[in-house]
């Protein structure tokens, strides 16, 4: 052996520990590493590799070249024996089980033994030193094969070395990318913690999924329907005579848009207006004998009276055969079934006949079926995908929500959801499909079991 090692080795494996121990820098620990391990095993190369740096350090020498061939086949090496042998034991390199590339030049570049000394990771997976993991080793490259008390010292040299490099390096504290390292050592350990502790991380990995915040959202029937369409209602009982207007045509304001039948009205109208003429020729004759006629100026008041009942009946007859012709209040597009349909159709007073609406004003109308009643604020999102465009979505915000549920015409009752457009678009009013309503966001949890327990509620007393 060497000088410091004609002595006890357990002396030169003390006299390192101090040394190793007094050691002020990295660039000073990985030194001794590399040359002052000769007092266990002698040997004519070292080289301290760490799996994302490379050759760190090489015996002999002050610096690392990174580009020289002698360096990058030693960084081959080294990493070809870290990927072979994962055990943290050391190993006595056989050159035949290594690739044939490394085999051909290691004649060239090192003697015909060696040995080689891994690096155990860190306690918690995380890197020993700035910007390289703890994962690496030391090979060190002699004419004599190491015995086994050689390989047992530097094993324990080895452990002595890593506590005092990462001594002089402190892990850095938590952050994103020392994330998978500490995982992967959490979840690694012996055969006796393996078990529990990756039933635990499932069970963890699990409850952390269904307290993710999601949000609370339901489907219901929707369509788009006028914004604020002028309504037109039967201004009476009577029968639809003539539709003047084609569905979804422009109208301009003060239009006859439809009539009602006036053949009754008519009759009356000229009824009351024969009546009106009696009446008044009636009081002309009753006029002229009351010149001479005491009794006859008397019934002169009631007869006035008789003329002006029969004259306010003409005029009440008179503007209902007005208002049995509907004219458009403004300008717009008039919405209604077939003429054919309401042509002949008997309608009662303030039954909806057809409406008028402006092309451009559209909103979203969802019926809330009462078993997903969630809670939904003003400017609530809404999408809307028609059945007739079923991938690109119409955009709107609630903008409010009935208090009381009404029944559709499917006999079902649900709340009805006005929603204003965010955009307007080019889409007519009266397409279908489905509205996705968005509520408040609730865990997975709550997302998932929201509906079965509402259901089981109704059977289960807790």
């Amino acid at each position: 052996m060497n000088e410091g090692t004609t002595g006890s080795p357990l002396i030169a494996l003390l006299e390192l520990a101090q040394r190793a121990r007094a050691a002020a820098t990295g660039q000073e620990l990985a030194f001794q590493m590399v040359n002052a391990t000769r007092t266990l095993l002698p040997y004519r190369q070292a080289a301290l590799w760490f799996r994302d740096g490379g050759v760190r350090t090489l015996s002999g020498v002050v610096g690392v070249e990174a580009n020289a061939p002698y360096t990058q086949w030693l960084d081959s090496l080294c990493r070809t024996l870290a990927e072979q042998h994962r055990a943290a034991t050391p190993l006595v390199v056989d050159v035949a089980q290594l690739p044939p590339a490394i085999q051909a030049d290691w004649s060239h570049w090192l003697p015909a033994k060696a040995v080689w000394l891994p690096l155990r990771p860190a306690p918690n997976g995380v890197p020993a030193a700035a910007g390289e993991q703890a994962d690496g080793g030391l090979l060190l490259a002699g004419d004599a094969a190491a015995s086994a008390q050689q390989l047992a010292l530097l094993a324990e040299w080895m452990d002595i070395w890593q506590h005092a490099w990462r001594a002089a390096h402190p892990q850095p504290g938590w952050s994103l990318s020392s994330l998978p390292g500490r995982l992967r050592s959490w979840w690694g350990g012996n055969s006796s913690q393996q078990r529990w502790r990756r039933r635990a991380g499932v069970v963890l990995a699990l409850l952390a999924v269904l307290l993710l915040p999601v949000h609370l959202t339901v489907l219901a029937p929707g369509e788009l329907v006028a914004a604020q369409p002028a309504v037109l209602r039967a201004p009476m009982d009577g029968v639809v005579e003539q539709i003047h207007v084609q569905p979804n045509e422009m109208v301009k304001q003060g239009q006859l848009l439809f009539n009602l039948d006036e053949a009754q009205l008519a009759s009356r109208l000229e009824v009351s207006e024969q009546a009106l003429q009696t009446a008044e020729a009636e009081y002309r004759q009753f006029a002229q004998l009351a010149l001479g006629d005491v009794r006859s100026k008397s019934q002169l008041a009631a007869l006035a009276g008789k003329i002006g009942e029969r004259r306010a009946e003409q005029a009440f007859l008179t503007e209902q055969r007005q208002r049995a012709q509907v004219l458009a209040p403004h300008d717009g597009m008039v919405l209604f079934d077939a003429p054919s349909e309401w042509i002949g159709k008997p309608v009662q007073t303030g039954e909806r006949v057809m409406r008028i609406a402006q092309p451009d004003a559209v909103e979203v109308e969802a019926w809330l079926p009462i078993g997903d009643a969630i809670a939904l604020q003003p400017g609530a999102p809404v999408q809307l995908y028609l059945a007739a465009d079923p991938l690109a979505a119409v955009q709107a915000q609630v903008r409010y929500v009935a208090y009381d549920a009404v029944a559709r015409p499917d006999g079902q009752y649900a709340y009805r959801v006005r929603a204003q457009l965010v955009q307007p678009g080019t889409q007519r009013i009266g397409l279908k499909g489905t509205a996705k309503l968005q509520g408040e966001r609730v865990s997975l949890a709550y997302w998932m079991v929201r509906k079965p327990w509402a259901s089981i509620r109704q059977w289960v007393a807790l």
